[in-house]
């Protein structure tokens, strides 16, 4: 049996090869978040590395939840959620990290104890840019000092022992990656290796986001992708198409035997 296909078929095959070839739209940007994550080692104690609690990704899990984290001397917060999502539509993404009830002990000695209600992080990347913020609410610093509900990015407070910078705490932390992504950490606590009268060595992050650059937009199924993939189609199509059809007209054009 042979089977004969016209131009119009050939186009229509075409579509369908490439339709199953292409993927349905261009890869979306991604998003992550997470409460809290802390790797430090204080004079005198074994390393003590927390992975990042309730961690959140726009690939899965979108949202997470953690009751609270106990670490003695180091860290106590309440619950923890983050989030993070996607929007397939526009390439845009977004993700968020609030962290209750926070209270750090790790620089009791020094600053007496940094406290508060709720420690926020944000990011958004869309097709216009990167943005991103933090919020504090019911903070207090102790010896530390003052800050803002909402902190101008990377403020950084230094703590001092003796005259000494041993640490230094960041509120609305933000780091441009070079991936493109921005990640915003609501409150960046770093122990000064080798400083005289250092307490240790780490970092103590609360309520981190990261997120971008967006994806492309406009799935090719639909809107301009649409029409942008038809006119592709046409270039590819039209030359097998015409080949077609000129042997087509070729056979009519031939004699004919047998006929009364």
């Amino acid at each position: 049996m042979r089977v004969r296909m016209t131009g119009l078929a050939g186009v229509v095959a075409i579509a369908a090869l490439l339709a199953g070839a292409a993927p349905a739209s261009a890869a979306p940007g991604d998003a992550s978040a997470y409460g809290a994550k802390l790797s430090v080692t204080l004079l005198g104690n074994p390393a003590v590395n927390a992975e990042p609690f309730a961690a959140a990704n726009a690939n899965g899990p979108t949202q997470n939840t953690f009751a609270g984290v106990d670490l003695t001397g180091i860290l106590k917060t309440g619950v923890i959620n983050a989030s993070a999502s996607r929007d397939d539509k526009s390439g845009g993404v977004y993700s968020r990290a609030s962290t209750a009830d926070v209270r750090v002990d790790l620089l009791s000695k020094v600053t007496g104890k940094i406290s508060a209600e709720l420690v926020e992080a944000e990011c958004t990347a869309t097709q216009k840019g990167l943005a991103g913020k933090s919020k504090l609410a019911g903070v207090n610093l102790g010896k530390l000092g003052q800050v803002n509900a909402d902190p101008a990015a990377n403020t950084v407070l230094d703590v001092q022992l003796a005259g000494i910078k041993i640490a230094e705490v960041i509120f609305n932390e933000q780091i441009k990656n070079n991936d493109g992504s921005l990640t915003v950490n609501a409150i960046h606590i770093k122990l000064l290796q080798g400083k005289l009268g250092s307490i240790g060595t780490g970092d103590v992050i609360i309520s981190s986001a990261t997120c971008g650059p967006a994806g492309l937009p406009i799935p090719m199924a639909s809107g301009a992708g649409l029409w942008i993939g038809l006119g592709l189609l046409g270039v590819v199509a039209a030359p097998v198409a015409f080949v077609a059809l000129r042997r087509r007209a070729s056979l009519k054009s031939q004699p004919h035997f047998g006929q009364a």
